[in-house]
């Protein structure tokens, strides 16, 4: 009788311990999640930032064509550029309207044999928000003019 008495004490107690591994567990779960998106956007951005860089070192001043196939930079606007970037950019879950691209010719020019950088800066916003801190991606990728 009296070990009966002390098992009824128990009841309800599988249901507690059920909630709060399973709270702690799912908080687990999200964080992991938020974070591996975290390096998807990150690396997908860093990324972009060299695609652009390789794309403005190989359509140089002594690129022939037009549109596309043609040179970019400093006297054309460098917009190829940022659509390079952009199109990379958005193979990743993120929304390219946020993205802040920055192409720069410190020599102003393309010419070959200058330097050319690409800048690319993103306000991460993530989809679990218990975190306080919203982080800016951004990476910078820099190369020399070849054609």
């Amino acid at each position: 009788m009296n070990t009966r008495h002390r098992l009824s004490g128990r009841n309800g107690q599988g249901i507690v311990e059920f909630s709060v591994v399973s709270l702690v567990t799912l908080f687990l779960l999200l964080t992991v999640i938020e974070v591996c998106r975290m390096v998807l956007v990150s690396t997908t951005i860093a990324n972009a930032a060299r695609e652009g860089v390789r794309y403005a070192c190989l359509h140089g001043a002594t690129r022939t064509g037009t549109g596309v196939a043609g040179p970019s930079g400093p006297a054309d606007n460098p917009a190829e550029v940022v659509r390079v970037v952009t199109n990379f950019a958005g193979m990743a879950p993120l929304d390219n309207t946020k993205l802040s691209i920055t192409v720069i010719y410190p020599g102003a020019s393309n010419s070959p044999g200058q330097q050319v950088i690409v800048r690319v800066v993103y306000p991460y916003d993530p989809w679990v928000t218990y975190f306080p801190v919203r982080p800016r991606l951004g990476s910078v990728s820099q190369g020399v003019i070849a054609f």
